[in-house]
């Protein structure tokens, strides 16, 4: 369960927000908000993370700092969205992990690379730095077992606790079973997912980083969102080709498994530097700076997993091979590893919360044609 504290401050902004209501256009908090009289936990926890943090609210208000009203929404949202990525959190004893997370992720990165380091290292230095040029040359680095199983068992790990992780939220939102197997729903929320929709603000883009409107966060989110799940792809055609077709990597330029990396890792290597850069430039009042290390955390290390998997495309007929091989093991074991207590889960709650509002948005349309 999220504070007390945090969870009465955001009631307090939005019985404000409510009573007067200038930004209903800005984003779908507002029009959700506007559909309730009162704020019940249900309500506060669905609202905060429906929110996407373009800033709008926060530079349109009135009654934001210094008035005494000190209505800050997106720091308000910002602090009740990480209380609830703890209180979702599974298994319960690591959602400790969401404090002081950019220390955390760094050092479970690091002991990552250091460990697929060392047992590389540990079969002889003629393995690691010599030069591959056939088929198999990354499984005479590192033996196929020893990629597969530890990789297997971890997704499954991942995949459970993002699953209850989201179960929770949905059930404390509010949410039945079945409203998840409308087919109508899914759709319409995965297409307001897919397309960033409420990144465009009042349609002009966020107040991000300052006053000024721009769409640079949206594109730079798009090269995020789009390189990561092309590089997942990248990574299924990998699996196939060697499992099904028996065809082992290294693989040709042209194949879809090369291509698609590619493509991916360059979106991701520009749309995190992108998002790196303007969260420096950031005005510092529309956010805790205390939970700044949660976004950096993980802007960082989709940065360097993109980063040392190119390079390792480079340099793959190298001698440079085998260490990089390790290094870019040890980075994505570190950022699959800390994926569930990391600004990731975002995705999902988000994802969760945008399907409550196309419940609901379809439910207040039904109501008005009777």
């Amino acid at each position: 369960m999220p504070s007390n504290e945090a969870l009465k401050e955001t009631e307090r902004v939005m019985v404000i927000c409510n009573a007067c209501r200038y930004c209903e256009g800005f984003c779908a908090v507002f029009p959700a908000m506007e559909r309730r009289r009162n704020f019940s936990y249900q309500d506060l926890i669905y609202l905060t993370n429906l929110c996407h943090n373009c800033r709008g609210c926060y530079y349109a208000c009135q009654y934001a700092p210094p008035h005494k009203f000190a209505v800050n929404v997106p720091k308000t949202f910002q602090e009740l969205r990480v209380d609830t990525y703890q209180s979702f959190a599974w298994p319960g004893f690591l959602a400790g992990m969401f404090q002081r997370n950019g220390l955390l992720v760094a050092l479970i990165t690091v002991l990552s690379v250091a460990i697929v380091l060392l047992l590389t290292l540990f079969q002889g230095t003629s393995v690691v730095f010599s030069t591959y040029t056939g088929k198999g040359a990354f499984y005479d680095v590192i033996p196929y077992l020893f990629m597969v199983v530890p990789a297997s068992v971890i997704c499954l790990f991942v995949l459970a606790a993002l699953l209850v992780g989201f179960v929770r939220f949905w059930r404390d939102m509010g949410g039945k079973l079945n409203e998840l197997l409308d087919l109508r729903v899914m759709v319409h929320a995965t297409w307001d997912a897919f397309r960033l929709r409420y990144l465009k603000g009042g349609g002009h883009g966020c107040n991000y980083p300052d006053e000024q409107f721009s769409h640079a966060r949206r594109w730079f989110h798009h090269l995020t969102f789009y390189g990561f799940l092309l590089c997942f792809a990248s990574t299924t055609a990998a699996a196939i080709y060697d499992n099904v077709l028996h065809w082992d990597a290294p693989y040709p330029f042209w194949s879809w498994p090369v291509m698609l990396g590619s493509v991916g890792g360059f979106g991701l290597l520009i749309g995190t530097g992108g998002l790196l850069l303007l969260k420096r430039q950031s005005d510092p009042e529309p956010a805790n700076r205390r939970l700044l290390g949660i976004d950096v955390a993980f802007l960082v290390l989709l940065f360097l997993t993109s980063l040392t998997g190119l390079l390792l495309l480079a340099l793959r007929e190298t001698s440079a091979m085998g260490t990089l091989l390790a290094v870019h093991l040890g980075v994505v074991l570190g950022l699959f590893l800390t994926i569930p207590y990391s600004k990731f889960v975002h995705a999902v709650y988000h994802y969760a919360a945008l399907v409550r509002n196309t419940i609901e948005q379809a439910e207040s349309e039904h109501h008005k044609n009777f």
